[in-house]
């Protein structure tokens, strides 16, 4: 039963964010991207805002904009990057909706969730600054009631601090705390060099180039190449069940 349990949790779906601020490093953003476009377990992609929401901010302070029409322009923004996102792998698709992003898994295929639709009237978040594209990437997660939420950054953060401690040091927003708690999600904070880990946790299946190397390699398992492997598996689950982590 516990090995059944281990199973599900790591083909669970889930929710992947990318960074904004990955617009800057076009190679970073295109390995994150391959690697995604890889991944065995489901996942949906959930785009931040990166340079086209620094865009809204500015107009927001110079027009003197309310906050609800700088929280739809910020949407809009998300949907610039993800677009900019679908056209980087073939099998991304942008869609709205939460039917949109189920039939998009059935087909095997990954979306890129573009949120204007769904989030600017949800009312369960407020349509201010005080949202970014974290909380909106968990609230996504509890509205598709998937368990978990990736969050890809340009920095990299240690396992341990709660959501409310990354908070504090601004590494997320506020509103991203108080929605893993009330969904139990659990998070993990994906940095710059992480990217084997997120192979990991999203059953990546390593590029074509690579697999046709390793057929070359004839040689049968030890016990201990065994016992590796099983440890390297049972690991690739890699989100913590504890929504601390």
């Amino acid at each position: 039963m516990a090995h059944e349990h281990n199973d599900r949790r790591r083909l669970a779906p889930l929710v992947v964010k990318i960074g904004g601020s990955l617009l800057s490093s076009a190679p970073r953003l295109a390995t994150v991207a391959a690697i995604l476009a890889r991944a065995r377990r489901p996942v949906v992609i959930v785009p931040g805002g990166g340079p086209f929401a620094d865009q809204v901010r500015d107009a927001h302070k110079r027009h003197d904009a309310s906050e609800r029409t700088a929280h739809r322009m910020a949407l809009v923004a998300m949907h610039q990057t993800g677009l900019l996102i679908e056209d980087m792998q073939s099998r991304f698709k942008a869609v709205e909706t939460a039917a949109a992003i189920r039939q998009v898994l059935g087909a095997n295929r990954i979306p890129v969730w573009l949120p204007l639709k769904l989030a600017s009237d949800d009312t369960t978040i407020p349509a201010d600054w005080s949202v970014t594209s974290d909380a909106l990437a968990a609230r996504l997660a509890e509205r598709l009631r998937f368990e978990a939420v990736l969050l890809i950054k340009s920095r990299c953060v240690p396992l341990g601090p709660s959501a409310a401690e990354l908070a504090a040091d601004g590494i997320v927003d506020t509103v991203f705390g108080d929605v893993v708690g009330r969904a139990g999600l659990a998070f993990r904070i994906i940095g710059p060099g992480e990217e084997r880990a997120l192979a990991e946790i999203c059953l990546a299946a390593p590029p074509a180039c690579q697999r046709v190397a390793s057929l070359n390699v004839r040689r049968p398992c030890s016990r201990s190449d065994r016992s590796r492997r099983g440890i390297r598996r049972a690991a690739a689950g890699g989100l913590p069940a504890n929504p601390r982590h």
